[in-house]
């Protein structure tokens, strides 16, 4: 269930990890750290007339120019004496406006600023912001500050909103307001026309003397009547960014806002915008605490509360969530006690929880959609580390407030059995079923809901009395027989049938068994069970399908074998003569394929031309079956016709390379073809990619050499050089096929060369010669052979 996430979830990974050592920072600057700064801004204070505010910042940039941490810098300021006159008279660096605020808005004396080295009438309370520092929420936050308010320029109350994503502002926490006004503007959206909302939206503070003008009539939050004296003040960051708004009032109006009030004022605001800044970097504040009876009543409802709030990052995506509460009784997945929970975030308590259905990301959904999340039953978890438990049951996920709010129980046993059935349930395709007769009460597993492609939720469960009327017409016989054993024989019964679901086009084949429940002679209920034997069932329509394909194919390849043969051996048939040529002796010989071998394309050809030259040819198509015999039988039908034209050897194989490019479809091959001339005793041949003729001489074999040519049917304007070689009387000269020489073990050069070895000697005659050659080839792969054997008389 919280499983982590890709790319997208990098950036919240960063800004945890970026938060986890900020708060280890924190958490080393112990109590008696940060007392001791408290008293060193307070010593600044003291020596130099500066705010609150002037004091900490002065503080955090001695500590950083002497790249000290700010407790040893605060000790440091402690231990060192109070400062001569001279430097007390030295006037301090003058202040400059907020970032974002205009000179008018907060003016001193004569329209100027007041400068930190000016006095006061007052000083701030380091007691008070070390409160303000060290307060546990939002609440006791606002509260330290107005203490600080009201002693100091006797504000009546003061409330703080915080700028939410969306432009809202969210009540933080307040002071001296009474309940239903807390209540009524605890959100304030970024549409209601309020001073509060045109200050965090300009930036720009509003001070009333006396109260709004006449003519303004936004709403405004008005405890002591229109009136009174207000200040609604803008908080910003250091660098300009709007954290919110704070609000002070007063019972009675004032004269004016002047500089001996205003400045002073202005200082102390500006020192709390810093204070919570601070905070609000460090982690999530709590709004106003609840009611201890709001918590106990959810205690009520679930063994374990879990409420968070969201920590958004500079562009106010969602980052991490922090947890602002966990009830006494809360549990754990892990384990771990909820002390050691409450000072994480939701990712550093469940950093696997960012994808998926984890916590991290029901959170992010319900914060986003507004909408509650239920999971009932038992929920899995998947802790840091990839440890898979099952420890929530009945998870409730709702918007709570700003934050989100978690409940859960802890599973019984009871729970974990019924999880353990579910996954017999799910693991085997089964769905449990009863039906009680009597009550009319019919009562499916959502795995039986499954299995009929139901919703749980929209549709009822099918009696068994009317369980015929929801399979294929087919199989309501066997289905009857199944509720006759059940109903009236009251016999345990077993039966299957086919449905097809809703929506779907897949025939499923469910089993169905099932067993009466009898009280004394009286049948009370059906018990059993479906379960999806589909895949046996599509498995045997599939074998018994793929058993006739297997048939049908063998029949055909059968077929086609025989036909592929006879057409063979009806253009070479292996008794074959040759033309009587004077002075020549020809032989030829072919060596079909084994059998359970495919017939091959290997051709040969002998043909005495009109100008009594000797046409010697041998080829081999690419391919084996019909397609290869018959592209093998119009490659030589094709080449007798060329030979007719008187061509020699290589403008024929150019013209037959350019018909099986163009002219047929798919031939491709090698050939090698010759043209003998008796009276002259020259041979001219040329080759189409195919292994050399090998001469025997005074009983040494050699192989002629090669004149360029590249395969049939590649390139439609290759050329083919010829070759010219000189015979002899008692000359043999050999032509063949690949397949009879070639070895699986081997190279084809290899073969050649033991081909040359066995070649020699020539026998008396070329029909004698062929006949060895064939009987002591040392070819294994099974393929056909052609031998053309030409002896020089």
């Amino acid at each position: 269930m919280f499983v982590a996430g890709s790319g997208t979830e990098l950036p919240r990974l960063a800004a945890v990890i970026e938060r986890q050592q900020r708060e280890l920072a924190l958490a080393r600057a112990d109590l008696g750290a940060a007392e001791i700064t408290a008293m060193a801004r307070g010593v600044l204070m003291e020596r130099h007339a500066l705010s609150s505010g002037d004091a900490a910042r002065q503080l955090a940039d001695m500590a950083g120019a002497a790249s000290m941490p700010l407790a040893e810098m605060a000790a440091a300021v402690l231990s060192q004496e109070p400062p001569s006159e001279p430097e007390l008279a030295q006037p301090a660096p003058p202040q400059q406006p907020r970032p974002g605020a205009a000179a008018a808005e907060r003016p001193g004396a004569a329209g100027e600023w007041l400068e930190p080295g000016q006095p006061l009438e007052a000083a701030d309370d380091p007691v008070a912001m070390a409160a303000a520092v060290r307060a546990r929420d939002g609440g006791e936050l606002v509260a330290a500050f107005a203490g600080q308010l009201a002693d100091r320029f006797a504000a009546a109350a003061v409330a703080v909103w915080l700028l939410d994503a969306d432009g809202a502002l969210e009540l933080l926490g307040h002071q001296g307001l009474g309940g239903t006004d807390s209540t009524r503007w605890r959100r304030l959206p970024p549409q209601f026309d309020c001073p509060e909302q045109r200050v965090a939206a300009s930036g720009v503070d509003l001070w009333w003397a006396s109260g709004p003008a006449p003519d303004d009539r936004v709403p405004v939050v008005a405890p002591w009547g229109r009136q009174a004296a207000r200040v609604v003040f803008a908080l910003l960051d250091r660098t300009g960014s709007p954290l919110g708004v704070l609000e002070a009032w007063w019972t009675t109006p004032w004269t004016e806002f002047d500089a001996s009030v205003r400045g002073p004022l202005t200082a102390a605001l500006v020192g709390f915008t810093d204070v919570l800044g601070v905070r609000l970097a460090y982690g999530p504040l709590g709004s106003v605490a609840l009611s201890p009876g709001v918590f106990a009543a959810l205690e009520e409802i679930a063994d374990s509360v879990l409420i968070v709030r969201p920590l958004r990052g500079p562009g106010g995506e969602i980052t991490d969530f922090g947890i602002v509460y966990l009830s006494p009784g809360y549990a754990d997945p892990a384990g771990r006690p909820a002390a050691e929970l409450a000072s994480l975030t939701l990712l550093e308590a469940y950093p696997a929880s960012i994808a998926g259905d984890g916590l991290f990301a029901r959170a992010e959904r319900v914060l986003t959609s507004g909408q509650t999340e239920h999971a009932p039953g038992l929920v899995r978890t998947s802790l840091a580390g990839g440890t898979d438990v099952s420890a929530l049951a009945d998870l409730h996920v709702l918007p709570f407030f700003a934050g989100v709010l978690f409940t859960w129980r802890t599973p019984g046993e009871a729970e974990h059995l019924a999880e353990l059935l579910d996954h017999a349930q799910r693991l085997g395709s089964i769905g449990g079923w009863e039906e009680r007769l009597a009550a009319g009460a019919v009562h499916w597993t959502e795995s039986a809901f499954a299995l009929f492609g139901l919703d749980p939720a929209q549709a009822a469960p099918i009696p068994m009395a009317y369980l015929h009327s929801f399979v294929i017409a087919a199989d309501r016989a066997p289905v009857r027989r199944f509720q006759e054993a059940l109903l009236r024989r009251r016999e345990p019964a077993v039966a299957v049938f086919r449905i097809v679901r809703p929506g779907d086009t897949v025939i499923r084949q469910i089993r169905v068994f099932a067993e009466p429940v009898v009280a004394g002679e009286d049948l009370i209920g059906l018990r059993g069970a479906f379960q999806d034997v589909s895949s046996q069932y599509h498995t045997q329509v599939a074998l018994a399908a793929t058993r006739d394909q297997l048939a049908d194919s063998e029949q055909r390849a059968a077929e086609e074998h025989q036909l592929a043969l006879r057409l063979q051996r009806a253009i070479m048939p292996p008794d074959w003569v040759p033309v009587d040529v004077a002075g020549v002796d020809v032989a030829v010989r072919y060596r079909p394929a084994e059998d359970g071998h495919l017939v091959g394309g290997d051709w040969y050809d002998a043909m005495l031309l009109p100008d009594k030259d000797l046409l010697l040819v041998v080829g081999d198509i690419t391919g084996h079956g019909i397609d290869a015999v018959t592209g093998m039988v119009a490659a030589r039908n094709a080449l007798r016709g060329l030979a007719a034209t008187g061509a020699g050897p290589g403008e024929l194989l150019r013209h037959l390379n350019y018909a099986s490019c163009h002219l047929t479809e798919g031939i491709a091959g090698t050939v090698i073809c010759g043209r003998y001339s008796p009276q002259t005793h020259v041979l001219r041949w040329a080759r189409a990619g195919h292994l050399p003729p090998v001469l025997v001489r005074d009983d040494v074999a050699k192989t002629l050499p090669l004149p360029e040519g590249v395969l049939l049917g590649l390139d439609p304007q290759a050329d083919y050089e010829e070759a010219t070689y000189q015979l002899r009387v008692d000359d043999t000269l050999l032509l063949f096929t690949d397949g009879l020489i070639e070895q699986r073990s081997g190279s084809i050069s290899d073969a050649l060369h033991e081909f040359t070895v066995t070649a020699v000697p020539a026998d008396q005659d070329a029909g004698s010669h062929a006949d060895r050659i064939l009987r002591t080839a040392l070819s294994d792969t099974g393929d056909d052979a052609c031998l053309v054997a030409v002896r020089i008389l």
